[in-house]
Order: C-alpha cells, then structure tokens, then sequence
C-alpha cells in the first residue's frame, strides 16, 4: 500500500534527509587514493549518529537463508560493483576508482536514502560520461513526478534516457517508496511504458534510483549473498535521492 504523509511525517522525512544528505557529503570529502571503504563506512555511520540518526542499512536482513544481515553502515561498490558492495579494510581505493556509496539515516521513525558515484582523482571520460548519464537520468525522472502523472512515466524516461546515450539500466533492482520501512510500496523500476502504474499523489516519499551499466545490462551475485557486480565486468553508477511528491514540483530532500 502507497501512503500518503502528513504534515508532521513529511517534516521528519525531512530531517532524515538532511542527516543522510551530511553524511553523503562527509563521505565525499574524505574519498581519496589509499582510504578504505571501511573507513569511509565509519564517517558516514559518525556522521549520521552524532546527528542523532542511526544507520539503518547496518544489520539489514538479507532474506535469504544462509546469507548474514548486511555489515556495513554504507554499501561502497567499486568500479564493477553495481549496488550492495560490503565496506572492508581490504578494499582501499586507488587513484581513477569510481565508488558508488548508497546509505540511509533513520531518525524518529523514519528513513532517508540516497546514493552517489564519487571519482577516485581523475577518471576517463567515457567513465565521467557514465557517472554523468546516471545522475540526470534521475532529474530526467523527476520531470514526471509530479501530481496527476502516473509511476510509469518516471520509470520510461528514466530508462530511455539511459539507452538513448548508450548505456544499460539493471532490471532486476529498483527504487521504492520509503518512510517508516526503508522499503515500501510502490516499486519504481528504470525502466518501462509511460502511462502505467499507479497515479501520483501529494504527500508520496520515493526514492528514485537509476542505477546504470556501461556495458551490457547483465548482472552477477558474488558468493558473499550481497555485492552485484556487473557481468560483463563494466564500470557501473548509481544516483539515488528521496523525493516528496506535492502540489506542484517535487521536493528532493536529500540534496544539502
């Protein structure tokens, strides 16, 4: 079930936001050659909790036998890792890396998700190029989240951006609504046909998350039950804000 958010909820979404949005931006600042993925997880779970949020990705249920709660208070996905990359002191980045940090703060019964792809010092211009793609695929999205159009509309511009710039967006994972669950009803695909899907109401919180391959759209599980990687071993990015859907434009709230 879709919900609409009162005036009261909308303004805890808010502050969640903000917290994840602080955390995003402390991360950014400290990426650079030599630093771990382990510790750019700790500056964002820092960062959240001194703000008086809590990491709400750091014990995160798999749902599949076998495969532990999620470890991290970020996913940091490297290079061909698309989304869910467990944070190590293994992992250290190097220079012309590019890392996809995805987190949520949740604070006062509420969740606030976003996800950016940072360059590790310079990066080639095809891989600036796809970073650059991913990220206005999202705001080519939001040009129909707005009353009166439907989900679909979003999910088919988002896609046939992507493609028409010669890039690929994974199927098989999805934006979502959130609010008091991380991940709630509606799905929000990139990709599909304008027009479908349910109709768009003040008051929706989405998190609208185009997650785009270089190559082709293939992707594979690695044997830790969480880290996607792509198949044909592409770079891939990933940009992702919480949206409030109002009366008139929406509302990105997890931009500073």
């Amino acid at each position: 079930m879709v919900t609409i958010k009162s005036k009261a909820e909308i303004e805890k979404m808010r502050e969640a936001c903000k917290i994840a949005a602080l955390a995003q931006k402390a991360v950014e600042e400290a990426i650079k050659p030599g630093i771990s993925t382990w510790e750019l997880d700790k500056i964002a779970e820092n960062t959240m909790r001194n703000h008086g949020a809590i990491p709400a990705e750091k014990g995160y249920p798999s749902g599949i036998k076998g495969v532990p709660a999620f470890p991290g208070s970020i996913c940091a996905s490297v290079n061909d890792e698309v989304i869910h990359g467990i944070p190590s002191k293994k992992v250290i980045l190097k220079e012309g890396d590019i890392i996809s940090v995805d987190l949520v703060a949740f604070k006062d019964g509420f969740n606030g998700d976003c996800a950016r792809t940072y360059t590790v010092g310079k990066v080639d211009k095809e891989t600036q190029r796809l970073i650059n793609i991913t990220k206005q695929a999202f705001f080519e999205g939001i040009q129909y989240a707005k009353k009166g159009f439907r989900l679909g509309d979003i999910c088919h511009a988002i896609g046939s951006y992507v493609e028409s710039n010669g890039f690929s967006v994974v199927k098989e994972f999805q934006g979502h609504g959130i609010a008091r669950q991380m991940h709630e009803d509606p799905g929000i695909p990139n990709y599909g046909k304008p027009g479908r899907g349910i109709r768009l109401e003040p008051g929706m919180t989405l998190a609208i998350e185009p997650m785009v391959i270089y190559g082709g759209d293939g992707i594979l599980q690695l044997d830790d039950g969480w880290t996607i990687i792509t198949e044909d071993g592409t770079n891939a990015a990933h940009y992702e804000n919480t949206i409030l859907i109002t009366e008139n434009e929406p509302e990105v709230l997890t931009l500073l």
